[in-house]
């Protein structure tokens, strides 16, 4: 027997048992590096979400103040109690509405780390035997 063919089984074995260990850390830290992109993209995307939110809720509100007492005005001599009773209605429906919304798109919103799991459940499924 040649020295090659000797020391083959023993490094053999050894090498491979360090390919698997090398193979299952740069798995781990393929899943560990998708994790924490999809945190950070989480993260950018609920602080635009707050951020977009405060703006366009302050010009809506400040809007909806100035269209009310510009028409609480216009009326002011005749049915000014009305006026603000009709535009009190309006505005509690609204709120009513946009809360049952704001409720069923809390319900639908994305999983998180979900590309994280479907790819952790593929290696799942190729390192069982079939």
């Amino acid at each position: 027997m040649s020295e090659s063919e000797t020391k083959a089984p023993a490094g053999g074995l050894l090498a491979s048992l360090q390919r698997l260990l090398a193979t299952l850390l740069d798995i781990v830290q393929t899943r560990v590096a998708i994790v924490a992109t999809e945190f950070e993209e989480e993260r950018v995307r609920l602080r635009e979400l707050v951020v977009f939110g405060f703006v366009a809720l302050f010009f809506v509100n400040l809007g909806v103040v100035l269209f009310t007492l510009l028409v609480v005005m216009l009326f002011w001599e005749s049915h000014r109690l009305y006026v603000m009773g009709g535009f009190a209605l309006l505005y509690l429906g609204v709120g009513v509405v946009a809360g049952i919304s704001l409720r069923q798109r809390l319900k639908s919103r994305p999983r998180l780390f979900a590309t994280t799991l479907a790819e952790l459940a593929k290696d799942r499924d190729q390192l069982t035997p079939p």
